[in-house]
């Protein structure tokens, strides 16, 4: 594997490179069958058997990190993220490869480790810096700071185990972001205390980012937040680099890769539940969802394409309505809701094939809601026999992403926007 560049536009990055992995593997050993003795260990090597399987948990991983860099690594859980921070922490030792680090590096791969609820607060700071390799004066210099961001002046001489649940975590985070380390390696941290501590946490992370000086490793599941920090980024996938350089590129990247995944997880729960009746479906409808058929990931110059299948088991065809709905996941709220708009009469197992334009959309996550019912009176729609809906594992996802356009909520104009119905056809 090539190494990853991470300059912008092809320019070369004149700063210093402050964190250098290079070829970098790493795997367990899971034993299979435990030896129950020094003679059931030789007779399981006579025959061959080791007794455990090797996970490789990281495969050939290459990138560097540039001294100012407010550098992600994201990837779902499982694909390694955690055993690359704790190489590159000297907590793990990679099996091949290397990592260079240049200026004192900050771990905080797990909030509070290190603490002991028996000492004081005061007596945790100092306890943590000394874990984190900082002597008793450099503690001294930065204990002001750390008491004054934690907002825990009056309370550093009370016992920790005094502490509520949000005190302990706002010390623990002050002494992460506030220790005076070069590269500062986070791991999953950011969501911490109350909604005023975050907002003083997010003003933070805005001037280090001004600091040339001063390099920020952040692990994180919040596309979110790498967008909004980040200036380069990797996504890991089964322990390997997938995608590296732009963070909107990668982040872009992982919302597909988690879209691509949970589909094919309710695919593997259908075929699982055929003899069933799930959420939303009987034994009269017993197959009903939407089903994307673009990709999960376009722009607003696309148009998505998605069918409703169905399955209504009745003698004789009967008039019945399939209302839908886009729902807004992240923001909340319905974009559009089509109404009782779409008519079919045909029972058996079909698809109806549907287009929805994207045009107006602007960048979000979204999901298509759908219901069988017979309506006797169109004019009166509380009154209706509801036969079917789709419950989140049969609703259909999808993402907009707009180049130039940063989460803003809402469509430019819902009175334009339809769902077109393009076709049928029947299913085996």
């Amino acid at each position: 594997m090539s190494e990853v560049s991470m300059t912008d536009n092809n320019t070369v990055d004149e700063r210093p490179v402050v964190l250098k992995v290079d070829h970098v593997a790493k795997s367990f050993r899971l034993p299979t069958e435990q030896a129950t003795g020094l003679k059931m260990a030789f007779l399981n090597w006579t025959k061959g058997i080791k007794g455990y399987t090797e996970q490789h948990v990281l495969r050939d991983i290459n990138f560097e990190v540039h001294q100012g860099d407010f550098f992600g690594i994201v990837g779902r859980n499982g694909s390694g993220k955690s055993t690359l921070l704790k190489i590159i922490s000297q907590i793990y030792v990679p099996e091949q490869g290397s990592v260079m680090v240049k200026g004192k590096l900050v771990p905080f791969i797990e909030l509070g480790v290190g603490f002991n609820p028996e000492l004081t607060g005061r007596e945790n700071v100092y306890l943590n810096g000394a874990l984190l390799g900082f002597t008793h004066e450099e503690i001294d210099a930065m204990y002001d700071d750390i008491v004054e961001f934690a907002e825990l002046e009056d309370f550093m001489d009370q016992k920790l185990k005094n502490y509520s649940s949000g005190m302990q975590v706002r010390l623990a985070f002050s002494v992460a972001i506030k220790a005076q380390g070069d590269i500062l390696v986070l791991d999953e941290v950011l969501a911490v205390g109350d909604e005023a501590f975050q907002r003083k946490c997010d003003n933070f992370f805005a001037e280090i980012k001004k600091d040339p000086t001063k390099t920020v490793i952040l692990v994180t599941h919040s596309m979110d937040a790498v967008k909004k920090y980040c200036n380069n980024a990797i996504l890991i996938k089964d322990g390997e680099i997938i995608a590296s350089g732009d963070k909107n590129d990668v982040a872009d990247r992982y919302t597909l890769e988690n879209l691509k995944v949970e589909h094919r997880e309710r695919e593997q729960k259908d075929k699982k539940q055929e003899d069933e009746c799930p959420l939303g479906l009987s034994k009269r409808v017993p197959t009903f969802r939407v089903v994307p058929v673009s990709e999960p990931m376009l722009t607003c110059n696309d148009t998505f394409k998605f069918d409703v299948e169905y399955d209504l088991r009745d003698e004789k065809d009967i008039e019945f309505y399939i209302p839908m709905s886009v729902l807004d996941v992240k923001r909340g709220g319905v974009p559009y809701d089509c109404g009782v708009s779409f008519k079919a009469h045909k029972t058996g197992h079909n698809k109806v094939h549907f287009e929805l334009p994207l045009r107006l959309f602007n960048d979000g996550d979204f999901k298509i809601i759908a219901t069988m019912r017979i309506i006797p009176d169109t004019k009166d729609l509380k009154q209706f026999e509801q036969l079917a809906f789709t419950s989140d594992e049969n609703s259909c996802y999808f993402s907009v992403r707009n180049p130039g356009t940063v989460n803003f909520a809402g469509l430019l104009n819902d009175d334009a926007l339809q769902i077109t119905r393009t076709g049928e056809s029947v299913c085996d």
